[in-house]
């Protein structure tokens, strides 16, 4: 048994929220409330880049794995996606989108040697050249404790920057309008140069304009991209995005916000 988990999430239960084990950022945010609740020392900058719904990062994480059913089935051995994608793991991560020391910054905690060295040679990899790595990697298997334990302490904080930086103003925005985007550069990236990148730098001002019809318009538009046969996750995410702009100007409880 490991202590220091099993111990979390002792704490985790008497926090009200789910025992997960993973010090992510839904134990940090319920603190953040308990402690903005006493009046005790809220600091004069934000540790935390964007303020997204619960909602909206659920339906980022089902969009990357749809089940633990199904990572268990389908994704808990590294895998191609397809197109521009460079070898996947875990909850949607993309190795061909890091550098190598990126990689094992975010992944030495979970992966032990020499599986950690074998896939970081794939890191700066993608399309076709990275679906031939994939045969020597398949024998790799990543747990979806491992997996979600990365997502929400290292990967995921770090794309909300990326989201922040991306997008000036988006922390103006409401909290599933916040997701959404998250969810668009978790999947996208920020590169905003070339054709099929359009829509991605047409985001920019209507961040800044806090358009968010606008924004979602954008995100449909974006499903020119792929083809309606071989991508209908895709085209599905994109409205699901979409969708999240549209309706995000409601309130949110304390207990629907994460900080990340």
């Amino acid at each position: 048994m490991n202590y220091d988990k099993e111990r979390l999430k002792a704490i985790q239960q008497r926090l009200g929220i789910e025992a997960d084990g993973i010090f992510g950022v839904g134990t940090m945010s319920r603190i953040e409330d308990l402690l903005d609740s006493a009046g005790i020392g809220v600091p004069d900058t934000k540790p935390y880049a964007l303020t997204i719904s619960k909602a909206g990062l659920e339906e980022l994480i089902s969009s990357e794995i749809s089940s633990r059913v199904y990572y268990k089935r389908k994704l808990q051995h590294p895998i191609w996606p397809g197109e521009k994608s460079g070898i996947t793991i875990g909850i949607g991560y993309d190795i061909g989108q890091q550098t190598r020391n990126q990689f094992s910054k975010d992944w030495s905690a979970a992966i032990q040697e020499p599986e950690l060295s074998r896939l970081s040679a794939s890191a700066g990899i993608s399309g076709e050249a990275a679906n031939q790595l994939l045969v020597n990697l398949r024998d790799i298997t990543i747990s979806l404790d491992s997996a979600s334990d990365i997502f929400y302490t290292s990967t995921l904080p770090r794309y909300a920057k990326k989201t922040l930086k991306a997008y000036p103003g988006i922390e103006l925005l409401p909290a599933d309008a916040q997701a959404a985007l998250l969810s668009l550069v978790y999947n996208r990236g920020t590169r905003m140069t070339g054709a099929s990148r359009a829509e991605m730098k047409t985001i920019k001002p209507l961040v800044a304009n806090k358009d968010l019809h606008g924004i979602a318009q954008q995100i449909r538009a974006m499903k020119r991209l792929w083809d309606n046969n071989a991508s209908p996750g895709l085209l599905k995410r994109r409205d699901n995005e979409a969708k999240l702009l549209e309706n995000s100007s409601r309130d949110y409880t304390d207990n629907e916000l994460l900080y990340v």
